[in-house]
């Protein structure tokens, strides 16, 4: 009980009195001023708290202890020996004294450099400093006076924040929003048809807002300048700019040479990872070049930008795929693709970008006409050929075909027409054929048909339908089979025929729309050449072909074109529809009574061949009359005409003439085709021959040896077509019906029957002995 009782203090007994001693009487004086304050503030004695030290008593009455405490005391007497280390003058220090002390020895604190404004500024800091009173910081040093006073030795030049620094600020006005700028939501309408506020607020955006957004924005540093790749010293070269700026020609060219030759190389080797390459390839071809650290623009070796653009055009040549490069949609661009296939997307729009600007520094060179300008025309021309299937064809057609439209001709004008015939002959498809026809067809009607007659001649090479179009079989053609719907339902619609196309639904529908858009893709892939595409193009090309030349044969005045044109229609009139025919007959009559009223033979061969052909079309049954009467009346004036076998001079004045037959060569030809058995059956009729014969006779007389021996020949062969020709040989007389009338154009009514060849026996003495020989050859042959 003892031992659970130690070191606890009894609850004292309340039977007798405790043994505790008195306190003096100056401690019973101090009790009583307490209870009394009254009295002690009419004495008018000092406070004790406006004293600077408030006096400890030295001597205390001993106090009567108890057993027990005597116990405590003695075992937790040591925890109580920090009583004798304590400060008595602190503990004695009045509230006064305190707070002098604090304010005297108040460590100084070092102003921070900022960008605040100052304490003496006016602005809403001085009104921040009134909100903040000196009653606040009293409050707040009365509430933190212990703390300090523990700690005041310590405080000199410690970084403690301060309790009025920890204090919270009050808010400002100019935080508050503008009840004036707040913006009330728009109201909506119920379904009952009550209008209802949202009851949404927003705050404009006031102007000093803005303003202070404008003035905080960061200011982008400038980044040092770098030269890029296609200028830069990259890949162990020295710059573009450090070679054009070489002083020295050889150096510069030497150095050039090999940097063009070693680039070329790399880009050959590895096109797909040689963009950059490419680019400072091209770099070289400029005219001046300028970097981001050397700005002003360097002018450039006309030796080496010829080297460039020719090192370009082999480059271009062996890295051009095979296929278009189209733009990515929209779609494609956000789509997630492999790595391989991003790689390759980026090296074919990238591949696209430099070809276009090495196509636009060549188009530059040509319309400047500057030194280079035959360099640029010979590397857009080999690009044409090499590359018609690749992007910027119709660019590359365009130069081509605007330097073709003037009139006079060169070298440069044959290198561009044999460009056009070779993507003439080797275009399977028509497109290109096509885009040919409709830049040619615009130039010559925007020049008004001022341009050389050669130009024309290119569009004879054209593969249309009857070139192409190949039967597979000789037995059946060449068309796909037409399957024939059996539902109720299209039979139904149909009135009970049978309909060539199935019903579908919507479902089926999308699912064929699919397929055919999958069908194609292989198409596509496969590079195969579709039939109704191509028919399509070349009737397309067809149209504007004839329209050219109809616009040229319609035009009043007779232009240099004529001719080709007329040859054109030659070629290509039996792929023209029938309804064109009649107005083509029309027009060809009236040119040709215009050229025969002219003494210009030059047009009516290809009128004879463009009628000629039209006859034999399938179905047909022209009359070609006309056409042989305006050739029989114009042998009159063509035996009076000097030098008929001499080659005819050119049109149009330039470096080239005209390749053109003679006009003898065109009489004869179109002799032979009027005579030929496609135009009349086995024999002419009987009184054309004989006119025909007689007229060639007759201007066998005028003409020189060599035409005198072509017109015999002639002759011989309509006498030994038809034996009634033989008895004109005679010169006996006989009976005949009617008078040989020379004098009348029409072959059937000249009565050709009522005379003789007496010419025979007079060229029988021609001087020239072939001349000899022929007429007398025909006058043997008659005799036996």
């Amino acid at each position: 009980m003892a031992a659970k009782q130690k070191g606890k203090r009894p609850a004292p007994s309340a039977s007798g009195p405790s043994k505790k001693r008195k306190l003096s009487s100056k401690a019973d004086s101090q009790s009583l001023s307490k209870k009394h304050p009254s009295k002690q503030k009419e004495s008018g004695k000092e406070k004790l708290a406006d004293r600077g030290i408030i006096p400890i008593p030295d001597t205390v009455d001993e106090v009567d202890l108890s057993d027990q405490d005597l116990d405590v005391l003695q075992e937790y007497g040591g925890a109580a020996s920090f009583l004798a280390s304590l400060d008595q003058k602190g503990i004695s220090r009045s509230k006064k004294e305190t707070e002098r002390l604090h304010r005297m020895h108040k460590p100084l604190r070092q102003a921070r450099t900022d960008d605040l404004p100052s304490i003496d500024s006016d602005g809403e800091d001085d009104d921040d400093e009134a909100s903040f009173g000196s009653s606040d910081i009293a409050s707040i040093l009365s509430a933190d006076d212990n703390s300090e006073l523990s700690d005041s030795s310590d405080h000199d030049g410690s970084d403690v924040e301060m309790a009025y620094e920890k204090a919270p600020r009050k808010r400002r006005p100019s935080w508050e929003p503008e009840k004036d700028k707040l913006i009330k939501g728009l109201p909506i309408k119920l379904p009952s048809g009550n209008v209802q506020s949202t009851g949404k607020v927003t705050f404009a955006p006031s102007e000093e807002s803005s303003e202070s957004e404008e003035e905080l924005e960061p200011q982008i540093e400038e980044q040092p300048k770098i030269d890029d790749v296609s200028t830069g010293a990259r890949f162990g070269r020295p710059s573009v700019v450090d070679v054009v700026s070489n002083k020295s020609k050889a150096a510069r060219i030497h150095a050039a040479k090999e940097q063009i030759g070693g680039i070329c190389q790399e880009i050959v080797s590895d096109p797909e990872s040689s963009l950059g390459l490419l680019r400072r390839l091209h770099t070289f071809s400029l005219s001046e070049i300028s970097t981001p650290t050397h700005p002003e623009p360097v002018p450039n070796d006309p030796t080496i930008r010829k080297l460039a653009m020719l090192s370009q055009l082999a480059v271009f040549k062996d890295i051009i795929p095979g296929y278009r490069i189209r733009a990515l949609t929209d779609k494609e661009k956000t789509e997630k693709v492999s790595q391989m296939v991003a790689r390759t997307r980026d090296w074919e729009q990238g591949l696209v970008t430099v070809y276009q600007a090495y196509l636009r520094s060549l188009e530059a060179e040509l319309k400047a006409r500057s030194d280079l300008a035959d360099i640029a025309l010979k590397s857009m021309c080999t690009l044409l050929q090499e590359a018609t299937h690749f992007n910027f064809r119709v660019n590359l057609m365009s130069c081509i075909v605007a330097r073709l439209s003037k009139k006079s001709w060169d070298s440069s004008s044959d290198l561009c027409l044999s460009t056009l015939i070779h993507v003439f002959r080797e275009d399977l498809t028509g497109v290109a054929s096509l885009d040919v026809v409709r830049l040619l067809n615009r130039m010559i009607k925007e020049r008004r048909f001022n341009v050389h007659p050669e130009v024309l001649s290119c569009l004879l090479h054209l593969r249309l339908k009857t070139e192409l179009g190949v039967r597979a079989s000789d037995s059946s053609a060449d068309k796909p089979q037409k399957k024939e719907s059996s539902s109720k339902a299209a039979s139904r619609r149909a009135k009970g025929k049978r309909t060539e196309l199935q019903h579908l639904s919507k479902k089926a529908k999308k699912v064929l729309k699919e397929k055919q858009e999958i069908e194609k893709e292989f198409r596509e892939a496969e590079a195969e050449v579709d039939k109704e595409e191509r028919a399509s193009t070349h009737t397309e090309t067809l149209k504007l072909l004839f329209v050219l030349y109809f616009r040229i044969l319609k035009n009043p005045h007779p232009t240099p074109l004529l001719p080709a044109a007329l040859q054109g229609i030659s070629r290509f009139a039996h792929l023209v529809n029938i309804d064109f025919f009649k107005d083509l007959l029309s027009v060809l009559k009236d040119l040709i009574f215009r050229e025969v009223d002219e003494v210009n033979s030059g047009n009516v061969d290809p009128i004879i061949k463009s009628a000629d052909n039209m006859r034999h079309r399938e179905a047909l049954n022209i009359d070609l009359s006309d056409f042989v009467s305006a050739l029989y009346a114009l042998i009159p004036p063509l035996s009076l005409m000097p030098g008929i076998d001499a080659k005819q001079p050119s049109l149009v004045t330039g470096t080239r003439p005209v390749k053109t037959p003679t006009v003898a060569d065109m009489l004869f030809r179109t002799l032979n085709i009027v005579f030929s058995p496609r135009t009349f059956g086995a024999t002419a009729p009987h009184n054309r021959s004989a006119a025909f014969s007689k007229r060639l006779l007759t201007a066998s007389l005028q003409w020189d040896p060599a035409t005198a021996q072509r017109a015999l020949e002639f002759v011989g062969g309509l006498i030994a077509k038809d034996p009634k020709l033989e008895a004109l040989l005679s010169t006996k007389d006989r009976t005949s019906d009617g008078v040989y009338r020379p004098d009348l154009d029409d072959p059937q009514l000249s009565n050709a029957f009522g005379t003789s060849f007496w010419e025979l026996h007079v060229l029988r003495e021609h001087w020239d002995v072939k001349v000899r020989e022929e007429a007398e050859r025909i006058l043997s042959g008659s005799q036996s």
